[in-house]
C-alpha cells in the first residue's frame, strides 16, 4: 500500500478511535429469566404482533417451538418468516420485507446464528427506510433511523450478532458480501439461554467457537481498541480456549455453553467498538462468492493472516497466551505468542477444519481482493495495512 493510502487510513481510524467516547455505542439489555421473560419484554415494549425470523435448521430440531410456544401461552400474536439462509441474501431480507408488512407486524424477534440475526437486522433497516434498498445501505452510519424493536436469540456461541452494530449481507444477483453498520442495528434485547445452543452439533460447535475467538483476536490485536474492550477481549479469549473443546466434546456440557455464550457475547461487545480486520474481510469476499459458512471460512483464515503480522503483534499475542492460561509472565514473549499461535492451529486440527480453501480459483483472486481492500480499508485498523494486491497473497496461501 502507498504511503499516501496509509496516511489517509490510519488518520481515518484515529479519527474514529478519538470519536468513540462520543459516540452512541450501547449493549442490548439482557432478557432475564431464559425464555419465560420474552413475553414480558414483548408487553413492556407495549408490542402486539412479532415477526420471528429464523432458518429451517432452527425449525427443525425444535428450537422455533421453544420460543412459540412460549408466545403461545402467554397469547401472542405472531408471524414466522423461517427462509434465512446460510450468508444471507438481500432477497431474504424482501421476502421478510413483505411479511412483515402484509401481516402487520410491529416488531421482531430473531432466533439462531449469524444468518437469522443479520437478516432481522437488515430487515428492520428496511422497515426504517421503505424507500432506501441495501445497497444504499451499505458502509457505515447509513441507517440513521430507529428500526423496530428487534430482540435477539442466539443459537450459536460464534457471531456475537446479538450485540453489534453489522449486518452482513449478500446481494444476489452479484453476490457481493457485504456489511451495514449503524448503533440503530444494535438489538435492543438479547435473550443468552445456553439450552437454546443444545442441539448444536459438534462441527458449528467448533467452527462458530473459532469464530468468537477470531472476533476476539481481531479486536484485541487491532490499532482502535480502549480499555474497555481490551479487557471484554482477554475475557472472551479466556472463556474459548477453557471450553471449546468440552462444548465440542459433549453438547450436554451446559457449563461449557454457557461460557461460551457469554464468551461470545463479549467478543462481540469488543469487536463492534473496535473493528475486526483482514480476517473478515477475506472470510466475506469467500462467503459471498463460494457461499462458504463464515465461521468455517474464519477458523481456516485466521493462522494464515495472524502469521503475517508478526512479530509486530506478538507482544499482543503473549498477553492472549497469558490470559488464556497458555503461558504467564515470565514465559519469553516470542514464545508466549508461539503458545498461542500453536494453541489455534492446535483446535483447527481437533475440529478437522483444513488450512485451505480449495473453493478458490485463480481467476476469481483479483476480484475478491478488490472485495477484501474495499471492505477492510479505511475502516478495519489493522496491525499491518495492506492493499488488494498484497491481500490477494492470501488467497493464494489458502487455495493450496
Amino acid at each position: 500500500m502507498n504511503i499516501f493510502k496509509k496516511a489517509y487510513c490510519r488518520i481515518f481510524q484515529f479519527c474514529f478511535w478519538a470519536v468513540y467516547p462520543l459516540l452512541p455505542y450501547r449493549e442490548p439489555e439482557l432478557v432475564e429469566n431464559g425464555l419465560e421473560g420474552l413475553s414480558s419484554v414483548i408487553k413492556k415494549e407495549n408490542k402486539h404482533h412479532p415477526l420471528v425470523v429464523t432458518d429451517q435448521g432452527v425449525k427443525k430440531v425444535g428450537l422455533l417451538d421453544k420460543v412459540t410456544s412460549v408466545l403461545d401461552e402467554r397469547n401472542i400474536v405472531y408471524s414466522v418468516y423461517s427462509d434465512v439462509v446460510a450468508n444471507p441474501t438481500t432477497e431474504n431480507v424482501e421476502r421478510a420485507l413483505i411479511k412483515y408488512k402484509e401481516e402487520g407486524c410491529d416488531s421482531i424477534i430473531a432466533i439462531g446464528g449469524g444468518s437469522s440475526i443479520d437478516t432481522a437486522k437488515a430487515l428492520g433497516a428496511r422497515v426504517a427506510n421503505p424507500k432506501k434498498p441495501l445497497s444504499k445501505m451499505k458502509g457505515i452510519l447509513r441507517v440513521r433511523k430507529r428500526i423496530p424493536l428487534l430482540i435477539a436469540i442466539p443459537t450459536t456461541a460464534g457471531t456475537g450478532s446479538e450485540t453489534t452494530l453489522a449486518s452482513v449481507i449478500v446481494d444476489k444477483e452479484t453476490r457481493h458480501k457485504y456489511a451495514i453498520n449503524d448503533f440503530p442495528l444494535i438489538p435492543r434485547y438479547a435473550l443468552l439461554d445456553p439450552e437454546m445452543t443444545r442441539s448444536l452439533p459438534p462441527t458449528l460447535t467448533s467452527t462458530t467457537g473459532m469464530d468468537a475467538l477470531t472476533h476476539a483476536v481481531e479486536a484485541y490485536i487491532g490499532k482502535s481498541n480502549h480499555r474497555m474492550t481490551k479487557i471484554e477481549a482477554k475475557i472472551a479469549v479466556r472463556l474459548i480456549i477453557g471450553n471449546i473443546e468440552r462444548a465440542y466434546k459433549d453438547g450436554n456440557d451446559m457449563e461449557a455453553r454457557a461460557a461460551m455464550l457469554r464468551a461470545s457475547y463479549l467478543a462481540g461487545c469488543s469487536f463492534t467498538r473496535s473493528y475486526v480486520g483482514y480476517v473478515h474481510a477475506v472470510a466475506h469476499s469467500l462467503g459471498g462468492k463460494y457461499n462458504i459458512p463464515h465461521g468455517y471460512a474464519n477458523a481456516v483464515i485466521l493462522p494464515t493472516v495472524l502469521d503475517s503480522y508478526r512479530p509486530g503483534i506478538d507482544r499482543k499475542l503473549w498477553k492472549l497466551a497469558i490470559a488464556a492460561n497458555l503461558a504467564d509472565e515470565l514465559t519469553p514473549v516470542k514464545a508466549g505468542a508461539d503458545a498461542f499461535m500453536d494453541k489455534i492451529k492446535s483446535l483447527n486440527n481437533e475440529f478437522g477444519i483444513p488450512s485451505v480453501i480449495p473453493e478458490i480459483k485463480d481467476e476469481d483472486i483479483p476480484q475478491l481482493s478488490k472485495y477484501a481492500d474495499k471492505e477492510a480499508n479505511p475502516l478495519y485498523p489493522v496491525p499491518k495495512l495492506m492493499n488488494a494486491k498484497e491481500l490477494s497473497v492470501f488467497y493464494n496461501k489458502l487455495k493450496g
